[in-house]
């Protein structure tokens, strides 16, 4: 029996292992992951079922790919992109990138990049949008973030020539290879049933027929920390019922700790794999984060708790850490405090650290007392 026993216990492990790869990169291909694709396709069809009654996922696996469908928060909850130098994506950016998937699903396999430029701006013209001057140097450069972000998603790649020489040089050539079969499952959206983009990220997250179940477990995998008062009434009562199963469910099925409080529910990952965002990390903006975060706790909550930031705080406390420790930091945020100030903002807000009030106030949150500094005598 111990035979059986093992087995089982190793068929269990692979499947953790290929749902924990799937929730960190939702498009899987054996040229990025060769060694963890036969194992997705594997074990496709319990996987599959696993994300579908777990979390109303859907899982596509092809020959080429394995594409997890998932079905986002709503609205304000998503992150935004970003090109190769941190900056985030613009409105123009995000048009360009919606406009060139919208072509390359009926491209032919190989296509010059001008073929693209061409049908991109053509798609544009039929739909009433006005990209800028195709010869300035800003739309160019939306564009290449835009085919570079296709790239990374192994839609686009490039055969001859470079797609990033286009930004400098609007008569520079690339031939280009597609993945239309990735191109077509790219977007996990119901757009056909869409008439505005509000109404597209609506019907993205509804959970369908599955009421709170899906959505809170959608919340607590995709997010740092789910707080009870960020639940409706039926969300908290489920969440409430069933925390102790879900811990021994989501231990199981994705290899998290769930760390459950009288505030709300976090899942750890011991592995610390599965986070997109680095918190503790390395680099200016984590560091200041945490510095910041330390002395909020200790000045506002010591015991724990929620309580609001005066306003400048934050402002004032990373003055005083550039002063500390500026010579260590970035000259870039060095030199501009309100950018430092956003960055580690923004970062706290996406840790679930701090929430900002519909009146623009910042609130420190009970999450944040992880991070109390440790006092030694």
């Amino acid at each position: 029996m111990s035979g059986v026993s093992d087995f089982a216990d190793e068929l269990a492990a692979e499947r953790r292992s290929a749902a924990r790869l799937l929730m960190r990169e939702p498009l899987v291909t054996p040229q990025a992951h060769p060694e963890e694709f036969p194992l997705v396709r594997r074990h496709a069809d319990e996987l599959a079922r696993q994300f579908g009654q777990l979390l109303g996922y859907r899982l596509v696996v092809e020959p080429g790919f394995a594409r997890l469908l998932k079905a986002g928060l709503g609205r304000d909850s998503g992150r935004w992109l970003e090109r190769t130098s941190g900056a985030p994506f613009t409105p123009r950016t995000y048009a360009y990138l919606a406009l060139a998937l919208s072509v390359l699903v009926t491209a032919p396999e190989q296509l010059l990049l001008s073929e693209i430029v061409t049908r991109t701006r053509a798609a544009a013209a039929e739909a009433a949008i006005d990209l800028g001057e195709p010869n300035r140097i800003a739309p160019r450069r939306a564009l290449v973030a835009a085919l570079k972000q296709l790239m990374t998603w192994h839609v686009l790649s490039e055969d001859e020539g470079s797609v990033e020489s286009y930004s400098g040089d609007g008569e520079a050539e690339a031939l280009l290879t597609v993945d239309r079969e990735i191109a077509r499952r790219l977007v996990s959206g119901p757009i056909g049933r869409a008439s505005s983009p509000g109404e597209l990220i609506d019907l993205a997250a509804a959970p369908e027929n599955a009421g709170p179940r899906h959505t809170v477990r959608r919340r607590l995998v995709e997010t740092p920390v789910v707080y009870v008062d960020a639940l409706t009434d039926e969300e908290h009562d489920w969440l409430r019922r069933n925390q102790r199963r879900e811990q021994r469910t989501f231990e199981d099925f994705l290899g998290l700790d769930a760390e459950i409080r009288a505030e709300g529910v976090a899942l750890l990952d011991p592995a610390g794999e599965l986070s997109d965002i680095e918190f503790p990390g390395s680099g200016t903006v984590p560091w200041a984060a945490l510095l910041v975060l330390e002395r909020l706790v200790a000045e506002l909550v010591p015991e724990g708790g929620s309580a609001d930031i005066p306003g400048g705080r934050i402002e004032s406390a990373l003055a005083e850490l550039v002063e500390l420790h500026g010579n260590a930091w970035a000259d870039r945020y060095t030199a501009s405090p309100e950018l430092l100030c956003q960055a580690v903002t923004d970062l706290l807000l996406r840790m679930r650290l701090i929430d900002r009030s519909g009146d623009g106030r910042l609130r420190l949150l009970a999450a944040a007392a992880r991070y109390a500094p440790e006092v030694t005598t």
